[in-house]
């Protein structure tokens, strides 16, 4: 927070006195506080009442919302802004320290999030949607914010976890509101798994008419179990591709119109220009793979870094672009593949393909392939340093109920992996664990499972839901690896 509030030089502060979670409350105006200490360009704090719980408040500086609106008029005239003028700076992480604020403008992120919400949800008048993402994250901006208000669509928010006050807390509200659009993660769908079919059988969800993921390519076994038990079977899943830089949804499928593949996000929306290219930047033919780029401008295009536009020609434009033939082509991180029919299958960042004695492996196919075994519920690979093969492969493993994470499921999970892609994608070493590393987003911390593997000095853990996982991983990957490498 201290770190983007200066790169933003923000001078108003707005945060709530506590938030609940799992029945518990978060200190949000304590943190805001320390983070502030090393703000200078800080004048005001608003603080919403949330809880009602006692926190101190600096005179002059700190003030309740409730006190700010006190006898104002409810009713506001329109600010008009120019389409280009910024409409907000959102950071997202980067390759460096340095914060790296991504900055969206007003008329075309607000056309892209209203066409891709109506469009990607099938919305109708009489919807009921529910977007399960944290609202500062960019699925939050996008579809629980912009796109529903444009739309005017009614919305479900919940600022709370799945598993309170039980496991089958999303699907307690889908059936008290007839929820018609559901819009969650992979990483909760396999939580779900885990957790096992008699939560959502024990609710009605019979009004959902389109299911969504986004956050991370989705396995084929988590998308076959999302589409039987909370889809019924019936409801169209949209597995969707974008980023906090691209504002909304660019390749997905549209329900009831494009015919989908467990796994894949099928193909660009109308209107977006994507491909999938070689290290000379030509495009591939079908069953081919490669780099994800995007070749057309869309309408919610990032416009810069907030302060830093070197960096985001850099990041973003320098790869494949050709400035001197006026030929500009966004880079976007992602590999991907092109299957027979020309629909598109997400592996991970570029830097989440591993390099295993010259072979390129995704670590999302490792994943997938381990996951695809009835006894795992979530998995996570890295690539650790290998004196013989440059790369090692690293997975973190977390176990359905009643499974046992001994040499024989170990021996069983490495041959699986052999069988579905190749000897040479047999994990060097796997890790059980009840719980892997992730931000409250419910993004896997991969960065961390690298720093335990090769046995480096812990990263950064702020940004953690469940920071104390880590110090249990490493102890049992030290005790583990070991035990491997003998």
């Amino acid at each position: 927070m201290r770190d983007r509030v200066n790169d933003a030089e923000a001078k108003v502060v707005i945060t709530c006195d506590e938030g609940w979670r799992n029945g518990g409350r978060v200190e949000l105006k304590n943190f805001a506080d320390k983070a502030i200490e090393e703000c200078p360009s800080v004048e005001k704090v608003v603080v919403v009442q949330r809880t009602g719980g006692d926190v101190s408040m600096i005179e002059g500086r700190d003030i309740y919302y409730h006190d700010l609106i006190d006898g104002k008029s409810k009713e506001r005239p329109a600010t008009v802004t120019d389409s280009e003028d910024m409409l907000f700076v959102l950071y997202t992480s980067g390759t460096t320290a340095r914060p790296k604020g991504i900055v969206h403008t007003t008329g075309g992120y607000l056309v892209g999030a209203a066409t891709t919400h109506r469009l990607g949800f099938d919305i109708k008048p009489d919807d009921i949607y529910f977007c399960t993402a944290d609202i500062g994250w960019v699925t939050g901006h996008t579809y629980i914010v912009y796109g529903p208000l444009a739309n005017g669509v009614t919305s479900v928010i919940y600022e709370g976890v799945p598993n309170y006050p039980d496991k089958d807390r999303f699907w307690a509200i889908i059936e008290k509101y007839k929820v018609t659009q559901i819009y969650t993660a992979p990483t909760a769908i396999r939580t779900f798994m885990k957790w096992g079919t008699e939560f959502p059988e024990r609710r009605d969800l019979s009004s959902l008419r389109v299911i969504g993921t986004v956050g991370e390519p989705i396995n084929p076994e988590a998308w076959i179990w999302y589409n039987t038990y909370i889809g019924g079977g019936k409801a169209p899943i949209v597995d969707t591709w974008w980023q906090t830089e691209t504002g909304h949804i660019l390749i997905s499928p549209i329900p009831g119109v494009t015919l989908t593949k467990p796994g894949s996000a099928t193909i660009p929306l109308p209107g977006m220009g994507a491909d999938i290219v070689d290290d000379e930047g030509v495009s591939v033919p079908n069953g081919s793979g490669g780099y994800l780029v995007l070749t057309e401008p869309w309408p919610g295009m990032l416009r810069t870094i907030y302060k830093d536009p070197e960096r985001y020609k850099d990041v973003y434009w320098s790869r494949f672009s050709k400035p001197s033939e006026n030929k500009w082509v966004y880079f976007a991180g992602d590999g991907a593949k092109k299957d027979l029919d020309g629909y598109f299958w997400l592996l991970g960042r570029v830097d989440d393909v591993m390099n295993i004695s010259g072979h390129r492996i995704s670590t999302l196919e490792v994943e997938s392939a381990l996951v695809d075994h009835p006894s795992v519920a979530e998995a996570a690979v890295v690539g650790r340093a290998d004196s013989t093969t440059g790369q090692a492969i690293a997975a973190f493993v977390t176990l359905k109920g009643g499974n046992q994470g001994d040499e024989k499921l170990l021996a069983e999970l490495r041959e699986h992996v052999a069988v579905k892609i190749g000897k040479i994608a047999r994990p060097a070493s796997i890790v059980f664990t009840d719980e892997l590393p992730k931000t409250r987003s419910g993004k896997i911390m991969r960065r961390l499972l690298r720093d335990i593997s090769e046995q480096r000095k812990l990263g950064d853990v702020t940004t953690l839901a469940n920071s104390d996982v880590v110090n249990e991983i490493a102890k049992r990957a030290s005790t583990s690896m070991s035990k491997q490498a003998d």
